[in-house]
């Protein structure tokens, strides 16, 4: 069937006899009897043979417009005059497995055997700076004349249409790469090949393309990268590194790993060669004019690094480190040096000091040591090393420091002038034991009232209970009058750090803070000796202790020691108590707690305080005098208690009480010849004079004594109370009468009072119970409404609730049964299937296992074994010369006598021994 309107064919079936061919339609008709198939051109109209076959129905002819083309597979051959060749059957001849590209014409037809490879496309259009790369497929004879061969690759640039040929293949479109300023292309050679040019490149070749503009790689190039231009300035050098030897840009052979900076003087900008590699961008070291730096590893004037050597450089100076090149310590400022301070030079290696003072310089051996002096400034040389800077030490009157020769190892002290360290000398720091080390850093702390000592002065040895005493918090109870005791007897150290001179700081109060400053060992001991007290300092080096009495400034030399002194101290005294490394000369007092028993044995506890001084008349021979008794506080009171036990050991108790003063002073100072008291009590060993004794407790250590004392003292009391308590009373109730009449008359007035409020409650009060009902009923009214409105509307929620939830408690239960069976039927499902699986691999098994079996033992071998039975069967019967043989079973009964006696006829009994029998019962045989 054809649309005659559009010319074109519609529909139709093969088996139909007519067929309308429009114009530029054609159809393929197969002649049954020639076996030939031909083509019919419309426009037409066919009668089908009975003998023909239409193979292809009526189809448009291929047109091909303009700028178009397409791939004929297996085309016909055609004569000179371009029509079609027929064989002699008739049948078009065709070029079998070739390809022919139809350009624009009039519409064709395909012959029987064309396919159309490709359909109709548009010819390409190649455009400026691009390309097409063609690859050859087969041997061929371009237009130009020139021959190509399967393989051979080449471009078609644009502008232009690219008419394609079957011989030639694109593999891919080429664009130009486009250039720009400071920019280059790098490109390798895929085979060897000639550039644009005219340079021969190998296969691999790398090369750069430098020129400004648009750029198409040939057919055997490739891009391998855009490579951007190194801009440089003055500030700014490229370290570069060659890969392989090659020529740079200034014609210079650069070989295989050299190294080399590119700078503004050789080129602004700079693109690396293929050979060249940028290890990295140099920024300029610029040094000001008090600045140096030492290079090491200076390149020469060759361009080669001086491995091991180093280069001083001074400012004002801007330079590249060129590669190899480093800076020691990088850049260092130049030694200004005051007047005051030094530098300590060592020599590395041997040279000529052209600095030195002396004319033509000095020569310098290597390990010299030397120092230098300010004003000046200073650039080391690069055979110098500055082992230090050293400035000068200021030092008052007062002040100094310990120095040790490092050559001669002699330690010496240098005080009151400024001070420099020489190369030869160092700080030495001068160790003291522990315990004075803590007395020379701690500060006095001093509290209200009473004076204290930090750890120095462990307890005032004066009062026991000092060191409650001193927290501020706990003055509830009156305090005495503080006595300071072994404060007169030992000084608080201090140094020039600030501390406080003990008897000048007697009358301060507040705390004052500890100080945490480490004491500089370097710098000389010094110890400020109070007035009127003295210290011991030994010198182990010439083996000699001196005394220095106050006010004075002890320094200390490097072989000297303080004598620390040891005092007993608390009440009673106890030994160790106080630290101290100064001895106050007096005069002063101490306080002490002794037990004594009388004659009738009564024992009693005496708190007695003596007063004491040092008598030091010749400093030079009583200073060490005094130091000779390490504690002289314990050695006085423990020998002024002897001296008062023995006394009162020889007296009744009475006589005691009544002249216990007399007693004491007479025991401890002595009888002078006129039967009198001494004025003082004065120990030899080290001068030490007690002048007073004061007794200021007297208490009994017996409970019994103590309660007849107590109670003595307590009838006194008494009767002196009921005294003024009688006149107390009279005068109390004259003052009561008085009060009574007041307080009845105030009693009156407030009871008028307190009458005229009440009546004012009562009317308060019954206004407020009137509106206190009536806003009561209402509030009642309200509240029973709003609990009625809050109860229904709480059952209907509840409804709701309990509704929810049974439905919700339904669905559980119905989705907890699904999945129930769900699961079981899933699991007994997946066992039926392991069972299956079992049994037919089970199957499987004992099927393998007897082929491997049957296989393993073999056809034959299986076959010798069915055949061994019969077979021996066979040979034992030949053996015993049996003709014939019956095997029966005991179900079966043959009557065997006739055929015995016939057997044993035709034998005519010409066997001797007995007949050969063979039953077979069950499987079994006998012979």
């Amino acid at each position: 069937m054809t649309d005659r309107k559009q010319g074109r064919f519609t529909g139709g079936n093969s088996e139909e006899s007519i067929f309308r061919i429009p114009p530029f339609y054609y159809m393929h008709v197969l002649d049954q009897n020639l076996n030939v198939t031909r083509t019919e051109v419309g426009p037409k109209t066919y009668i089908r043979q009975d003998n023909e076959k239409v193979v292809l129905p009526p189809e448009k002819m291929i047109t091909v417009p303009p700028r178009h083309y397409c791939v004929v597979e297996n085309p016909v051959v055609r004569g000179e005059d371009g029509a079609p060749v027929y064989d002699t059957s008739g049948q078009v001849k065709l070029v079998h497995a070739d390809l022919e590209i139809r350009l624009a014409q009039d519409p064709f037809p395909l012959y029987p055997g064309e396919t159309l490879k490709q359909n109709v496309t548009p010819l390409k259009v190649v455009s400026a700076d691009t390309a097409l790369r063609l690859r050859a497929v087969l041997d061929f004879e371009d237009q130009t004349g020139q021959k190509r061969v399967a393989g051979d690759e080449w471009l078609f640039e644009g502008p232009g249409t690219y008419i394609p040929r079957k011989e030639v293949v694109v593999d891919e479109t080429v664009r130009a790469t486009v250039i720009l300023p400071n920019q280059a292309i790098k490109l390798r050679a895929r085979k060897e090949t000639e550039d644009r040019d005219g340079n021969h490149r190998v296969t691999g070749e790398e090369w750069v393309v430098k020129k400004v503009g648009a750029y198409l790689p040939g057919a055997y190039e490739e891009v391998v990268d855009v490579v951007n231009a190194y801009v440089l300035t003055e500030k700014k050098a490229l370290h570069m590194r060659a890969l392989r030897t090659f020529k740079d840009f200034k014609n210079q052979t650069r070989k295989s790993g050299e190294e080399w900076l590119i700078t503004m003087e050789d080129t602004e900008t700079h693109i690396p060669d293929v050979y060249e590699e940028v290890v990295g961008v140099i920024n300029i070291t610029t040094l000001s004019n008090r600045e140096y730096a030492v290079i090491v590893d200076p390149v020469g004037e060759d361009g080669k690094p001086q491995l091991g050597q180093r280069k001083l450089v001074k400012g004002e100076k801007s330079f590249f480190l060129q590669p190899g090149e480093t800076l020691e310590d990088g850049i260092q400022p130049m030694y200004i040096l005051e007047e005051d301070e030094g530098l300590i030079l060592k020599a590395n290696e041997a040279f000529k000091d052209k600095d030195a003072q002396k004319d033509g310089g000095v020569e310098r051996k290597p390990g010299d040591r030397w120092m230098i002096r300010g004003p000046k400034e200073y650039v080391p040389p690069v055979e110098v090393t500055v082992v230090m800077k050293r400035k000068a030490i200021p030092l008052d009157e007062n002040e100094g420091i310990y120095i040790r020769n490092i050559k001669t190892g002699k330690v010496r002290a240098v005080c009151g002038q400024t001070y420099m360290l020489d190369q030869d000398e160092e700080s030495w720091e001068k160790q003291l034991p522990p315990a004075v080390e803590s007395l020379l850093t701690q500060n006095l702390v001093i509290d209200t009232g009473r004076p204290a000592f930090g750890s120095m002065m462990n307890i005032c040895p004066d009062e026991q209970d000092i060191l409650p005493q001193v927290q501020v918090q706990n003055q509830q109870r009156p305090q005495p009058r503080f006595r300071p005791a072994e404060l007169g007897m030992a000084c608080q150290a201090y140094t020039n750090l600030g501390d406080l001179d003990p008897l000048a700081d007697r009358s301060d109060r507040g705390p004052r803070p500890r100080s945490d400053q480490p004491r500089d060992k370097t710098k000389v001991v010094t110890f400020r000796v109070p007035h009127n007290a003295a210290v011991q300092i030994y010198d182990y080096k010439e083996k000699k202790a001196r005394v220095v009495f106050g006010p004075e400034l002890v320094l200390l030399g490097p072989d000297e020691q303080f004598t620390q002194l040891s005092l007993s101290g608390g009440k009673p005294k106890r030994p160790n108590v106080i630290k101290s490394l100064c001895l106050l000369l007096g005069p002063d007092f101490c306080t002490d707690i002794i037990t004594i028993e009388t004659a009738d044995h009564a024992r009693l506890q005496l708190q007695m305080s003596y007063n004491w001084h040092f008598d030091v008349k010749d400093k030079e021979k009583d200073g060490k005098k005094i130091f000779s008794v390490p504690d002289f506080v314990g050695d006085a009171c423990k020998a002024v208690a002897s001296r008062v036990r023995g006394a009162v050991a020889g007296v009744q108790f009475d006589d005691f009480h009544k002249n216990s003063a007399r007693i004491i002073r007479a025991s401890v100072f002595g009888l002078d010849e006129n039967n009198k008291v001494r004025d003082v009590f004065q120990f030899p060993q080290n001068n030490l004079v007690i002048t007073s004794v004061d007794i200021q407790s007297v208490e009994p250590v017996d409970q019994r004594t103590r309660d007849s004392l107590q109670k003595s003292v307590t009838l006194a009391i008494e009767i002196t109370t009921n005294s003024q308590e009688a006149a107390a009373r009279h005068e109390a109730e004259r003052v009561e009468q008085e009060a009574k009449g007041r307080l009845e008359r105030q009693k009156i007035q407030d009871e008028a009072e307190a009458e005229n409020s009440r009546r004012d409650l009562l009317e308060l009060q019954a206004k407020s119970a009137a509106v206190e009902s009536t806003g009561q009923a209402k509030a009642e009214a309200q509240s029973r409404a709003e609990a009625a409105r809050i109860e229904g509307e709480a059952a209907v929620e509840q409804a709701k609730l309990k509704a929810q939830a049974s439905k919700i408690e339904a669905e559980s239960e119905l989705e907890r049964l699904t999945t129930a069976r769900e699961a079981e039927l899933k699991y007994l499902r997946e066992q039926n299937d392991m069972e299956v699986a079992k049994l037919r691999e089970m199957a499987d098994i004992e099927t393998q296992k007897f082929k491997n079996q049957v296989d393993a033992i073999g056809a034959q071998t299986i076959q010798s074994i069915a055949l061994a039975g019969p077979e021996l069967q066979v040979k034992l019967l030949k053996g015993l010369g049996l003709t014939s043989t019956l095997i029966t079973d005991g179900s079966s009964p043959i009557n065997l006598f006739n055929t015995a006696g016939g057997l044993i006829g035709a034998m005519g009994g010409a066997a001797s021994g007995p007949p050969a029998r063979v039953r077979r019962d069950s499987g079994s045989s006998e012979d």
